[in-house]
């Protein structure tokens, strides 16, 4: 192994959002169950139930490069850990709303307001040229959104609806895991004994959670639920000690996937013996569930790192590279696609149907590459969020 960028972290990010572009695009009548999520209170889980859990592995994982690659001054990393967590959370809240807006009472269509959103979180978060005056479109773009979220309007005359919290979404669930594990980081570095200390912290909150013991907790939980009910920070944290290994030993691959791979087999082997009291369910963010995507997590890495980086075979890998070094615009811009095709007169997206499940299924592998491409090329024309 050389000192060069790891190229399985960018190769499985990139892979994790294809996975999730995939299957949230899928047209849930139409397809085979073990592609979709499991009800809340299924004892089980698809493909749909890792792919969350599998972008949030990559979050922690990524961590302690970050930090090597940022500024050693603790005041600078503090401004940046909240300013990322903040950003995260203002656009999980705006996607969140956009299921509801009202468009008579807002005063625009649902389209103009929705994708209007979106055009000013890429003026808001792209990462400009340097030097360039085209940095001033930021203020143009918290413009938009402050107006767009003063304007919006959700439920009925009688009973209007503002922008709310009804959860964070996917984003800010993001935000709240990264928020914890990055704080933790800070607080301990490489130390890898005291960043377990605090994973089990997590573990025993996202326990005594599922129990009911941290009732006590309940006016907090509006906020900081996700923190304190501990599954996120859990998964985000078990990567963050993967990453924590990966950076010590990778100059020695044989060294780090005798502790990652081991590692991984004991996550499944703990989420079984949990399942005793928990059943797997993501709705529900059971610690079986979260550790049991662990365990997935750090041995499809192990695998992707001795192919990718050890063995230098990248080249069926290649197509998730972009993604993976542009993850939040391949994640946010195939819902601006989305709104302006839905807004057309007729049906663009005509395998979404339940007649042929192959159609339907191949349909969303069509998609989820589309996509991806789509991002790809929004980066070489200098379209590209960084957070």
């Amino acid at each position: 192994m050389t000192k060069d960028r790891i190229l399985s972290i960018d190769i499985m990010r990139g892979l994790t959002l294809f996975l999730m572009l995939f299957v949230n695009d899928l047209y849930t009548p139409g397809v085979p169950k073990w592609l979709l999520h499991t009800a809340a209170s299924e004892d089980g889980m698809g493909l749909a139930d890792w792919v969350f859990p599998g972008f949030l592995f990559m979050v922690g994982l990524s961590i302690p490069f970050a930090f090597s690659a940022r500024s050693k001054r603790t005041g600078e990393l503090v401004r940046h850990i909240l300013e990322r967590t903040v950003s995260l959370l203002i656009i999980g809240i705006f996607m969140v709303n956009t299921g509801g807006i009202n468009a008579e009472l807002t005063g625009i269509s649902k389209t103009l307001w929705v994708v209007s959103g979106y055009v000013s979180v890429f003026l808001i978060w792209n990462k400009y040229p340097t030097d360039s005056k085209l940095v001033y479109l930021k203020y143009v773009g918290i413009l938009l959104l402050i107006d767009l979220f003063f304007i919006y309007r959700g439920g009925t005359i009688e009973n209007p609806r503002y922008i709310e919290i009804g959860w964070w979404g996917i984003l800010g669930l993001i935000g709240w895991g990264y928020f914890a594990a990055a704080f933790t980081y800070l607080l301990f570095r490489d130390h890898i004994w005291k960043v377990a200390a605090v994973w089990l912290l997590f573990l025993s909150l996202n326990i005594l959670s599922q129990i009911g013991l941290t009732d006590i907790l309940n006016p907090l939980k509006p906020i900081f639920g996700v923190v304190l009910d501990g599954n996120v920070p859990l998964i985000v944290i078990s990567a963050m000690l993967i990453g924590i290994l990966l950076k010590k030993f990778k100059a020695e691959s044989g060294q780090f996937l005798r502790r990652a791979v081991p590692l991984g087999f004991g996550a499944l082997i703990m989420a079984f013996v949990l399942h005793n009291w928990f059943i797997i369910s993501k709705i529900k963010a059971t610690p079986s569930w979260g550790i049991l995507c662990t365990g997935i997590s750090i041995l499809l890495f192990a695998l992707l790192f001795y192919l990718i980086d050890v063995k230098k075979k990248s080249t069926f890998f290649a197509p998730f590279k972009p993604a993976g070094e542009n993850s939040l615009s391949t994640y946010l811009a195939p819902d601006i696609v989305y709104y302006l095709l839905w807004a057309l007169p007729f049906q663009v997206l005509f395998y979404k149907q339940d007649e042929t499940a192959w159609l339907a299924v191949l349909g969303s592998v069509v998609w989820a590459f589309a996509m991806i491409g789509f991002a790809a090329l929004l980066s070489k024309i200098n379209i590209r969020l960084k957070l």
